[in-house]
């Protein structure tokens, strides 16, 4: 019998890594520092169902706003990408060939029509799902309450 100190630990002390460190780390930062359209869209969207997921990683790209169920992808576009029209409909056809719809809004157009950028984005989803309400009603909501005791 050996001693407890001999024992060999059960897992091993590098794990692999289903997604790269450096891609983790840069959603995180670009979660923390959200544009202005992103952000106004986020406080728009974040209550819908089905959910939405800001800084969502499809290696080896950084997708800024993605509806998972729907397979709706979101891109804030300001004015840097005006230099990188080609690597952005590369990237594009990258994420449609792995099955993911994707729209781009131009930061400009967002913040100037928040809530109508979203309502664009909630059809996209209600139409990729099949005309389902993003948001439907509450279970209780429209039932007719029973008494307690009787």
């Amino acid at each position: 019998m050996g001693m407890a100190s001999e024992a060999q630990p059960i897992y091993p002390r590098q794990m692999n890594r289903r997604i790269p460190k450096y891609l983790t780390d840069r959603a995180r930062e670009l979660r923390n520092n959200p544009t202005p359209a992103e952000l106004a869209i986020w406080h728009r969207t974040s209550r819908y169902r089905p959910a939405f997921t800001r800084q969502y990683i499809e290696d080896p790209f950084i997708i800024d706003l993605v509806c998972r169920k729907a397979k709706l992808a979101v891109e804030f576009d300001g004015s840097q990408h005006l230099d990188t029209v080609e690597e952005d409909h590369r990237r594009t056809a990258y994420l449609e060939s792995l099955g993911w719809r994707v729209i781009r809004l131009w930061n400009p157009d967002v913040l100037e029509n928040p809530d109508g950028a979203t309502e664009h984005i909630l059809h996209q989803v209600a139409e990729f799902l099949g005309d389902t309400h993003p948001q439907p009603l509450p279970s209780r909501e429209g039932r007719k309450r029973r008494p307690r005791f009787e």
